[in-house]
Order: C-alpha cells, then sequence, then structure tokens
C-alpha cells in the first residue's frame, strides 16, 4: 500500500472526543498533521462519514475540528482528512503540529 499523505504526520498522543451517527465516544489520536489525523478508536465509523471531534489539549483548552473518514480498519481506529476548517481552525491545528518543532 502506497503512503498518500501530502503533509508530514507528527507522532502526538492526545485525547480527543469524537461524535458521529454512532453516537459519541472518547478516544485518543496517534498522529496528526494539517491536513488530517489518525485516531485509535474501537467506535464503528463509515468510510466517507463526516466526524465532528474535541482535541483536547495537555494546556487544558481544545480544538474543535471536523472531517471525513477516509479509511477504518475494524477495532483499532480510522484515518480523518479534516474539512471546512475555518482559518482559526487551521492556525490552532499549525500550533498544534509545528510547535514541537521549534524547540
Amino acid at each position: 500500500m502506497t503512503d498518500r499523505r501530502q503533509q508530514e504526520r507528527l507522532s502526538l498522543l492526545v485525547d480527543v472526543q469524537w461524535e458521529s451517527l454512532s453516537g459519541k465516544h472518547s478516544a485518543r489520536i496517534t498522529d496528526i498533521s494539517r491536513g488530517g489525523c489518525y485516531i485509535e478508536a474501537i467506535g464503528q465509523v463509515t468510510i466517507g462519514e463526516t466526524i465532528r471531534f474535541k482535541i483536547l489539549l495537555p494546556t487544558g483548552s481544545s480544538i474543535f475540528l471536523g472531517g471525513k473518514v477516509i479509511y477504518y480498519h475494524p477495532n483499532l481506529g480510522f484515518g480523518v482528512r479534516f474539512n471546512d476548517l475555518t482559518e482559526q481552525d487551521q492556525n490552532a491545528l499549525a500550533q498544534l503540529v509545528d510547535g514541537p518543532r521549534r524547540s
């Protein structure tokens, strides 16, 4: 399988709460980029489904994002491509993704 990612991913473990057609769930993000993320979760999703989620940052603040499920591994997790991000969302995401590299 070829890697179709267009942006570099950052390995990062952060808690996330996500909501989809199957309800509200708690999980964690294991890697993230400006274009998408991988959510490690046992909750069920459908490829093509749009989900909303809240990333819980170690600082106590949160980032609210939305995206489309682009692949799904049952009982393991799923990949999300972000969509419809506001400029504020993009800036918060950039700080999260680029922040660790500045030090």
